[in-house]
């Protein structure tokens, strides 16, 4: 019986991303948020900032969240949000990507990501196809083969040859950036049993190695892929 076996990968966040505009007290781009709100009040108008802190001298900036808004437009949870500096209400703000078109600053999603899998990464070899479904838990633009060489533990190269020869089935190119949750298929590496047609398994990239370490995913690796990663990796 041909069943097909199903697998849950999720983009999990480890930290805010960080703000890139110039600083105006040096010469600084980027900056994290600080974890704080500002709130004036004056009658029933509000103005609230996000605040920001330059990673270089440390200064302090205020991004616009709400100017001069009637008190009675904004939900009393989300009020007491800001008046509290709740940690919610600051990532989902430092992680938005309208207010950062709003002000005119980018935002860098470098190191504020990690691939958690509940995949061996030998799976691909198995005689039936296995369906992966990938989610996210922040709005962070990954590149899908990236995704693919963590997951399946496999080179770019190997990722795009397996695409090209579609063994690998997905909705979206390898090379497209996504934030949001998609499916994929996988068949076995080797699809006519013959060892010159199969995808050979590397050592992850140092980067990548990490990401899998605090996935936990690096003690699934072969014993023999395992023994190349050094162990301060």
């Amino acid at each position: 019986m041909n069943t097909v076996r199903k697998a849950q990968w999720a983009v999990r966040q480890s930290a805010l991303p960080t703000v890139v505009k110039p600083c105006l007290d040096c010469t600084g781009t980027r900056h994290r948020p600080s974890g704080k709100f500002r709130v004036n009040a004056s009658g029933k108008l509000l103005d609230v900032w996000l605040l920001l802190n330059c990673v270089v001298c440390d200064r302090t900036s205020k991004v616009p969240v709400h100017e001069r808004v009637h008190v009675s437009s904004l939900e009393p949870a989300r009020r007491v949000a800001y008046e509290s500096n709740d940690p919610a209400m600051v990532g989902e703000l430092a992680m938005s990507a309208s207010l950062a078109a709003k002000n005119g600053y980018r935002l860098d999603w470098t190191g504020t990501w990690r691939l958690q899998t509940d995949t061996p990464l030998d799976a691909i070899h198995a005689p039936t196809p296995l369906t992966v479904l990938i989610s996210f838990e922040l709005p962070a633009p990954v590149r899908v083969e990236r995704l693919l060489m963590l997951g399946l533990g496999l080179s770019r190269t190997a990722v795009r040859r397996m695409v090209a020869d579609g063994r690998i089935r997905l909705p979206l190119a390898p090379g497209a950036k996504t934030h949001r949750g998609f499916e994929i298929t996988v068949d076995r590496s080797d699809p006519a049993g013959d060892a010159g047609g199969s995808t050979v398994l590397v050592a992850p990239a140092v980067e990548e190695r990490t990401c899998l370490r605090r996935a936990g995913a690096l003690d699934a690796l072969p014993r023999v892929l395992r023994s190349a990663v050094p162990a301060g990796a």
